[in-house]
């Protein structure tokens, strides 16, 4: 009786051990397994000025392969427009605007802190007409042959504000301000040109170069506007700060930047 027992006991002893270990190599394999998990998928929402539309779309394809758990979602408009959307709490990430007033007062209001923000970029205005106009326009000067002229509003279209400002201080403006067509951003100023249904926009040079369908007549001298100045920064309020200034980082390396240089931007100076 006593070997049986002992025997018992035993075997008992060997099947408690066993089980032991493969619990043991169960829980080891379920963290090996929690450890090859990616990173969850992040959407980060980016507002940003229409006129970096295009650069833009080329810069999210390359940052996107780059870290796959990172989606970029853009809201493109004017940047007048996109201030107010932040002010009013609409959650965003990071906002690249087209003018420095807009941006300023999104860190006055403590929206984004001055150390995480920087003036990226630079751009020139330039004056366009339809591809194959006879008008006779050529020059900012000549504007007063047009019967309408294109701009954004200036008060929420910063590209608006240095059209204005250029036409003010070259002594033009009085004359055509009953010509001009307000637009809600560059872009629609450029549609309203390469339709026909202004003689003249006023835009940046980098949506210029982009339609086949419009021709550059003039650039503003730099001394007749406010400098044009692209600043990005983080929203202090984002739910992904981290994936934000991963973003924010990418935007100002050499590969992105060669990428803002291909459509005409300016590196800040």
């Amino acid at each position: 009786m006593k070997k049986q027992a002992f025997l018992f006991f035993s075997l008992l002893l060997l099947l408690l051990t066993a089980a032991g270990c493969s619990t043991n190599d169960q829980s080891k394999k379920a963290t090996e397994k929690k450890q090859a998990v990616p990173d969850k998928q992040v959407e980060l929402t980016i507002s940003a000025a229409a006129s970096l539309q295009n650069a833009l779309n080329d810069i999210k394809g390359t940052f996107e392969k780059e870290h796959p758990n990172v989606k970029i979602s853009y809201n493109f408009g004017a940047s007048g427009a996109l201030q107010q959307q932040i002010l009013q709490g609409a959650p965003v990430d990071l906002f690249f605007s087209a003018g420095e007033n807009q941006f300023q007062q999104l860190v006055q209001e403590g929206v984004i802190a001055k150390k995480n923000g920087t003036d990226l970029l630079g751009n020139q205005l330039v004056l366009v007409v339809p591809k194959g106009a006879s008008a006779g326009i050529d020059s900012f000067d000549s504007l007063t042959k047009a019967a309408k002229i294109a701009i954004g509003t200036p008060e929420v279209v910063p590209a608006g504000q240095y059209a204005k400002e250029t036409l003010q201080n070259i002594n033009v403006w009085n004359a055509i301000e009953g010509k001009i067509v307000p637009a809600k951003d560059v872009r629609q100023v450029l549609t309203y040109v390469e339709t026909g249904n202004v003689d003249a926009g006023i835009v940046y040079k980098t949506d210029a170069l982009i339609s086949p369908k419009v021709k550059i007549v003039a650039t503003a001298n730099e001394n007749t506007h406010s400098p044009i100045i692209y600043p990005v920064g983080v929203i202090d309020s984002s739910s992904h700060l981290k994936e934000a200034q991963l973003f924010y980082d990418y935007l100002q390396n050499k590969k992105s930047i060669q990428t803002f240089e291909k459509y005409g931007f300016s590196g800040h100076k």
